[in-house]
């Protein structure tokens, strides 16, 4: 007999372990500030449509003046309460902006939702491609000069979707982007995700919203990186390019019928608090980030991702509260060194890429949380700097503490761009065979394929397979790291298109 499995039991007994999270939501499992201590059992306020409470898909009373309110906090025209997430409000506002069949630009980076919502509309979709920085493999900003460029060569686009900042914290020119999308009479859809602090932040101390900066929709997870419950999210836009009747439809289309009343009031409860004591509070996060930056600039061995990189390859601005940490310079992945930060300092990583990992910082962390990350990435560094019979580990026995062999470095560079035969619908919905990955070379994917976190497709349905693409599928597999949307879930086999 199977033994039942126990969730709940297994989520009380890790939130008493001294496990602490650098990843998603941000209100990092604190009940420590005024308003989340207000927050009842849940339980006791999970209601539905009921007399005196309103009706989120169409708001009347108590509903209708919170939203009000929040668009007035915001500065929008009208803000949206998100209880499916930001997949839901990226959805809602490719398909108000794009007619069925019509052409989007967008950038390809991002996240697999935009590419849903490119299926379910039967889009033609022409990407924007952000630049690179070849000496960490990550991915920079978007450029202004390439969105102008794109719509002249593709004067029939009728909307232009980008992301900003990125899952590292990259930031674009919004400002400039807005204005070379709107001098072509279209929206500009901003997923700003990531960025839902954004708004409280001092100019000095963190980005500019892109609300602030010309963008007509801006979607915001505010379980990213603000206190708030996940899958709560708001979507905020501006009269002018945008349909707002057809938006609103859409937004009730892909939004539960039965929207949570416990979300809504997380989410309500959030910018009540970010509105007046998280202002401050995020003004002394930043500065003890600061500090810990700061510090951690002092590695020699592990990359610290620092400003310094603001004005090259894109990069209008930088999110400094991700820490990105690159193993480029030694012998680990990515895996590697989250699997080490996991097992030997219980420090738990947003996400690891092939040669870097992630840590989301947010107003929530302690003071001693943010010291055991530093602490723990400066005694690594120390470490990995020391040699055989020194008292210390060599570089190999710091590959085996992650439990994985030596690598011997990893130099990815996911610069491959794609080669589309089919639109995304006709790949998806075609006559289709399964075959192994390894030997699909040169066929037509049926499928998505990307790392998750952060579900950014590295293959797209209706993208033929090139050899350069199976190779780096091949190595992502080899590292570890979490290679899906296949259905095969052991990620060895893909459905290809049966083309005649």
């Amino acid at each position: 007999m199977i033994e039942r499995p126990r969730l709940l039991e297994r989520l009380m007994d890790y939130s008493k372990s001294d496990f602490y999270p650098f990843h998603m939501p941000g209100h990092k499992r604190q009940y420590g500030n005024n308003e989340i201590r207000k927050f009842p059992n849940p339980f006791s306020i999970d209601i539905t449509e009921i007399e005196g409470f309103d009706n989120l898909h169409r708001p009347e009373g108590i509903l209708k003046d919170s939203l009000e309110w929040a668009s007035e906090v915001y500065g929008a025209d009208k803000t949206y309460y998100l209880v499916n997430g930001s997949s839901c409000g990226i959805l809602s506002a490719i398909s108000a902006a794009v007619s069925n069949r019509g052409k989007i630009l967008m950038s390809r980076n991002c996240h697999k939702s935009a590419f849903h919502g490119v299926f379910l509309k039967q889009l033609e979709v022409k990407y924007i491609y952000p630049q690179m920085m070849p000496e960490l493999g990550l991915q920079g900003g978007i450029l202004a000069e390439d969105v102008e460029e794109l719509l002249k060569t593709n004067p029939e686009a009728e909307a232009v979707l980008v992301v900003s900042p990125t899952y590292d914290g990259v930031v674009s020119d919004i400002k400039a982007i807005a204005d070379v999308v709107h001098r072509f009479g279209i929206p500009l859809i901003v997923d700003e995700a990531h960025g839902a602090h954004f708004a409280f932040g001092r100019v000095d101390e963190f980005p500019v919203s892109a609300l602030k900066l010309g963008a007509d929709v801006v979607i915001q997870s505010l379980h990213k990186t603000l206190p708030s419950l996940t899958q709560t999210a708001i979507l905020h836009v501006r009269k002018g390019y945008i349909d707002l009747e057809k938006l609103d439809r859409y937004i009730h289309m892909y939004q539960t019928s039965s929207p949570s009343y416990v979300f809504m009031a997380s989410i309500e409860n959030c910018i009540v608090y970010m509105d007046g004591e998280g202002r401050k509070k995020l003004g002394e996060f930043s500065e003890s980030l600061t500090r810990m930056r700061g510090r951690l600039e002092g590695m020699k061995h592990l990359t610290l991702l620092s400003d310094e990189i603001i004005g090259q390859y894109g990069v209008y601005d930088m999110d400094l509260s991700k820490v990105i940490v690159s193993t480029r310079n030694i012998v680990w992945s990515g895996n590697q060194l989250s699997d080490v930060l996991r097992k030997e300092y219980h420090l738990e990583m947003e996400m690891c890429g092939a040669d870097y990992v992630t840590a989301i910082t947010t107003l929530e962390d302690t003071e001693e949380g943010l010291q055991r990350l530093c602490s723990a990435l400066l005694e690594l560094d120390d470490q990995l700097g020391a040699r055989s019979g020194s008292g210390s580990i060599s570089l190999q026995e710091a590959g085996e503490m992650a439990g994985q062999s030596d690598t011997g470095g990893v130099l990815l560079d996911f610069t491959i761009e794609e080669d589309c035969r089919y639109p995304i619908f006709e790949a998806m919905d075609g006559r289709r065979y399964k075959i192994k990955i390894s030997e699909a070379i040169g066929r037509v994917s049926a499928e998505f394929i990307y790392l998750y976190p952060p579900g950014i497709p590295i293959v797209v349905p209706g993208e033929v397979l090139t050899g350069d693409l199976v190779e780096l599928i091949m190595k992502f597999k080899d590292l570890g790291l979490p290679v899906q949307g296949m259905e095969d879930e052991a990620a060895e086999e893909i459905f290809v298109l049966e083309e005649m």
